[in-house]
């Protein structure tokens, strides 16, 4: 099992490290969420352990975070907040389990294993949509089996849209995943992109595969239209 700990608490943080390490071999240690997302994107965990009041950006940011770019590995919080409504908090934002501070270890070695065993199924490997696929480990884009050449950009824009199938994406949520939430770009700079991916994937005589929801974002055009 493949797991990074989030924790800034330098104390704390160091004697779970060091569990987790002796009973799951492959462990990372952060102390701010925002080093928990960066993490996130460039290694494929098994779980993530999230403290809830971190640096940066808290534990149920990180986690909002984590789900909307796509992380589907498992997630548990660790927390002092005891409260039923910080557990539904943490539960609804998209956590897999919530474990209360202070706790022992086996409860926590628990926890992962039950989570692990829940997410034992195999990720999803090719995104589709009508007749494009874009694959997540080649990076490979086809329509009708032909590959599409794409920029960096215009990938990211691609996969958004295709793992979150029949819904509307704000533009400032498209904005923020392939540019960042701390890069300021134009609106403009999103219709171009869009425009651009339009050129590479659409096919002539045929409505466009991403729809314009004028005001709000952008979608997938239904299959059947």
């Amino acid at each position: 099992m493949n797991l990074l700990l989030a924790e800034d608490d330098e104390r704390l943080g160091k004697l779970i490290y060091h569990l987790l390490e002796k009973e799951f071999n492959l462990v990372d240690w952060v102390k701010d969420g925002k080093a928990a997302l960066d993490y996130a994107l460039f290694t494929e965990y098994d779980c993530i352990i999230l403290d809830w009041m971190m640096p940066k950006l808290n534990g149920i940011e990180t986690c909002k975070k984590l789900r909307d770019k796509g992380y589907k590995g498992g997630i548990l919080f660790l927390t002092a907040k005891d409260a039923i409504e910080d557990v539904v908090t943490g539960l609804d934002c998209g956590a897999d389990d919530y474990l209360i501070k202070p706790f022992k270890f086996e409860e926590l070695s628990a926890r992962l294993r039950a989570i692990l065993r829940r997410k034992e199924k195999p990720f999803e490997e090719v995104l589709c949509w009508d007749d494009i696929e874009l694959d997540l480990n080649t990076h490979e884009v086809r329509r009708n089996g032909e590959i599409i050449d794409l920029s960096k950009k215009e990938y990211e824009l691609l996969e958004i849209l295709l793992r979150n199938k029949h819904q509307v994406m704000t533009r400032d949520v498209l904005i923020e995943r392939i540019w960042g939430f701390d890069v300021d770009v134009t609106p403009n700079a999103l219709d171009a992109l869009v425009k651009l991916l339009r050129k590479k994937i659409d096919q002539k005589g045929s409505p466009s595969l991403i729809q314009n929801i004028r005001g709000v974002g952008y979608k997938l055009r239904d299959e059947d239209v």
